[in-house]
């Protein structure tokens, strides 16, 4: 990881490049805003939706909420765009960043920058997740930066030796394939989940082993755990085969996590980024690339490039919930479907940003949302390890502050006030970041 500071003082400006070459090498503002506004979803402004939700019960904001919360299992909220669309942008970024490495120092320094990249991004999920603070296997292997870290070093690796037709193909190939292992592969017919082994073990006349799937605790995180032994003990039991299936603990990925994913699994008994569904984040990646590399391309128009990401964006959205009447759009294994719909959406609002900050120059608005992304990495270290802003605005705008708002104004309107501290003091810390020019990366 490198911290890069500058001095707010200019010593001997270097002349200004021709107006041909500046607007080639001109950062793409829209893509760090687009970074920014996803992870503003992510560190606070869904806490500030819930207090208005909590606060007035409207029709809006009630919806709103709904949407910041996950699909049960299939489906699509808007929270479910939020992973994928940060995946999106990593390649997007990775256009801009690896091309100019490969044109000014070859492309063995470019795979020495993508492994080095991923390692310590894979390293950082892992200490993010609780580092060896516990005993193995309560540690868990893979999460949100590891999946990110997997997705940004196969598609940095493709990006390096293969051009665009043949990633198109090989994105093409990632989605199929999975689609096909997910369809045809024939698994054990017996849903991995603790309320469905709780239910078999009750009517094979076993209380005590399902008491095991009733209790409070994640078996993969305990050292011989004897539900995990129970469960373990029921699958390799169970000979019937079936195929076809994505039900949750009843899918290819799922049973493989259970059988070979080592250490804590985050649903006890399977993990949303397990192993087998990094394939299709990949894929995830590369529509960020071949978004990035419509961006970069100098031979299309600023406006026409906007065109094609929407078109983009509704092809993929529209072919993803068709895919879906077969494949479910399912998050937690990120099906082939889940891919093209969260890529979609992905698209039409990296169009929008392009459109509006990079074509129109609207770009006053967006500041904030630079700053956050300019600096993501460490606000996210910040939302995780340090609880957020929240615990610090409870301290300053909580308690009979609080009761004050709640009593004296509205029925939630203390918990709207405290988010609200919150997101300023998030706000500060982002714009300090970028005043000071400190742009912490990898």
């Amino acid at each position: 990881m490198t911290t890069v500071t500058q001095s707010a003082k200019a010593v001997n400006p270097a002349p200004a490049p021709p107006a041909s070459s500046q607007r080639v090498s001109q950062r793409v503002v829209s893509v760090d805003a687009l970074r920014g506004f996803d992870m503003f979803w992510i560190v606070g402004a869904s806490s500030l939706v819930f207090a208005l939700n909590q606060m007035t019960h409207s029709g809006p904001v009630a919806f709103l909420a709904r949407q910041l919360e996950h699909a049960e299992w299939a489906g699509f909220h808007a929270l479910d765009l939020i992973f994928p669309l940060f995946v999106f942008i990593v390649g997007v970024s990775m256009v801009f960043s690896l091309s100019r490495i490969l044109g000014q120092v070859g492309r063995k320094e470019a795979l020495k920058r993508i492994v080095s990249r991923s390692v310590l991004l894979f390293l950082l999920g892992i200490f993010l997740s609780g580092g060896l603070s516990t005993r193995w296997p309560d540690v868990r292997l893979m999460g949100v930066l590891n999946r990110i870290a997997l997705a940004y070093f196969f598609a940095g690796l493709l990006f390096c030796y293969f051009k665009p037709r043949a990633l198109v193909a090989i994105c093409a190939g990632l989605l199929i394939g999975y689609w096909a292992l997910m369809t045809f592969v024939p698994i054990r017919d017996i849903q991995m989940t603790r309320k469905n082994l709780a239910q078999l073990a009750e009517q094979a006349g076993d209380p005590q082993t399902a008491a095991l799937f009733k209790a409070y605790g994640n078996p993969s995180a305990v050292k011989d755990s004897p539900e995990m032994a129970a469960a373990q003990k029921m699958f390799y039991a169970t000979t019937t085969r079936i195929s076809g299936k994505f039900e949750p603990g009843l899918n290819l990925s799922d049973h493989i996590d259970f059988q070979y994913l080592p250490g804590s699994k985050y649903d006890n008994l399977r993990d949303p980024e397990g192993i087998l569904s990094t394939l299709p984040a990949i894929a995830t990646c590369l529509l960020g690339v071949f978004a990035g590399l419509l961006l970069k391309s100098t031979n299309v128009p600023d406006r026409r490039k906007v065109l094609y990401l929407f078109a983009f964006g509704v092809a993929g959205v529209s072919l993803g919930w068709l895919w879906g009447m077969q494949f479910p759009v399912v998050k937690k294994i990120w099906t082939s479907s889940y891919v093209l719909v969260a890529g979609g959406y992905s698209a039409i609002l990296l169009g929008a940003f392009y459109l509006v900050i990079d074509v129109w120059r609207f770009q006053g608005w967006c500041q904030p949302f630079v700053w956050i992304g300019m600096n993501p990495i460490t606000i996210y270290f910040v939302a995780n390890i340090l609880g957020g802003f929240d615990p610090l605005a409870e301290r300053l705008a909580g308690g009979d502050v609080k009761l004050f708002f709640d009593t004296h104004v509205a029925k939630g309107f203390g918990d709207l006030v405290v988010s609200l501290v919150g997101l300023l003091l998030m706000f500060w810390f982002v714009r300090f970041l970028y005043r000071q020019k400190i742009f912490i990366r990898l």
